[in-house]
């Protein structure tokens, strides 16, 4: 999920320290990544065709929290969509998030509705048209089944590309991200009670506030904490705890949600805004670890194929191998092919894809601009008829008659 780059995106550093900042971020990355394949490896029950807490009666009750690395993915895309965004037109910040999302994703579709049409085990597509609209990631828009659940939250993140895409538009600057921040928060809570869905659709309110502290965590790494940028995150601290219950039962279910304690999940999200505020003030600027970056870069592939190809393999392989061994070995091949996706494929298509997109725009803008004027050539005046009229030449001079051939002067 993008949480990015968009969920796992490290954008560019533009702000001194942002080789440790990107290290930082990296390995909350990471950690947020692990806690939702713990989550659907050793929480949920369609892989193991039995309760998961039977299977993994200590494992699955940390596991079940583990749906929060959602949350905190949301947290840091805000903070590098902001900061990759900043000094670029609307035409280079959509090239550059197509360039990034869609690479990895197309081929995260294809290799999961082929596991789910050859072992359609816990799962399988209903339809070959649902692949095809699956491509272009608007599934969640029209109401088709997503290939894979855990793509809903590209959803999620392509509403908040196009919202902040209008800062973009603007230019991105304190101000403009401070009153966009401003605005969505207003939206996001007025939201449940206005009766709009077109409201609701765009201030996602139960996700939106995540995103708005990811910019303003930014904001204070880029210019300094402030009181208004303090009271802009902790304003969405409260209102995610107040969201807490509510996606636990959407999560878990009602049942077991009921029978789970909800402070462990306050806790999570308060150590992610924590995280993420000392990343903000450079509390983790010493952390320079190249492999965190490395691994980083793994986080957005794997999130994408690790859900249901997965739970698949668990299914079909759950009476051959115990659970441990079988949740390491799946956890290690779709590891390793998290990286071959990016490797092979996120990376040199991404590029192309990127450089195709910049020559795209450009076009684009050379297209829509306006004609450039053609200076007029000013008609020339007739000659005077002046019949035995001479001027003097002096050596190398010209005659009247040449004159009056060129009546704007001298070649």
């Amino acid at each position: 999920m993008s949480a990015s780059r968009a969920i796992g995106h490290p954008g560019q550093g533009t702000v001194p320290g942002s080789g440790a900042r990107l290290a930082a971020l990296d390995g909350l990355r990471i950690v947020a990544a692990l806690g939702v394949l713990c989550y659907h490896y050793l929480a949920l029950d369609s892989g193991w065709g039995e309760p998961a807490a039977a299977v993994f009666p200590v494992a699955s009750a940390y596991a079940v929290y583990g749906w929060l690395g959602v949350e905190i993915f949301f947290v840091v895309s805000g903070f590098v969509i902001c900061m990759s965004a900043w000094d670029r037109g609307v035409g280079e910040f959509a090239a550059s998030r197509i360039a990034r999302l869609f690479p990895a994703y197309w081929a995260a579709v294809l290799f999961t509705a082929g596991v789910l049409f050859a072992w359609p085990e816990v799962r399988g597509v209903k339809a070959f048209v649902d692949v095809v609209v699956n491509l272009s990631m608007l599934q969640g828009g029209i109401k088709v089944p997503h290939i894979d659940d855990a793509y809903w939250t590209l959803f999620v993140e392509l509403k908040f590309y196009a919202l902040f895409a209008l800062v973009v538009l603007r230019g991105v600057t304190y101000r403009n991200c401070v009153v966009f921040c401003t605005v969505w928060t207003v939206a996001g809570v007025v939201a449940p009670t206005a009766d709009s869905g077109v409201l609701s659709f765009f201030a996602i309110p139960t996700f939106s506030l995540y995103f708005i502290a990811g910019i303003a965590f930014h904001l204070m790494r880029r210019f300094g904490p402030n009181a208004v940028l303090w009271g802009i995150a902790g304003l969405q601290f409260v209102l995610a705890q107040s969201y807490v219950q509510g996606r636990m039962i959407s999560n878990l279910g009602g049942g077991v949600a009921a029978q789970t304690p909800v402070w462990p999940a306050h806790l999570v999200i308060a150590c992610g805004f924590l995280v993420m505020a000392g990343i903000a003030l450079g509390t983790f600027d010493r952390i320079r670890w190249r492999w965190l970056r490395h691994a980083g870069e793994v986080t957005y592939p794997l999130y994408l194929i690790h859900m249901m190809a997965g739970l698949t393999a668990i299914h079909r392989f759950r009476h051959d191998v115990r659970p441990v061994p079988l949740v390491l070995g799946v956890t290690a091949f779709m590891v390793a092919l998290a990286w071959l996706v990016h490797r092979l494929i996120e990376r040199p298509l991404g590029r192309r894809l990127r450089t195709g997109m910049r020559r795209a725009v450009h076009d684009i803008r050379r297209m829509s601009a306006p004609p450039v004027p053609v200076p007029a050539v000013p008609a020339q005046a007739p000659a005077p008829e002046s019949e035995g009229i001479v001027t003097s030449a002096g050596p190398g001079g010209r005659s009247g008659e040449d004159s009056r051939r060129h009546p704007w002067g001298r070649r």
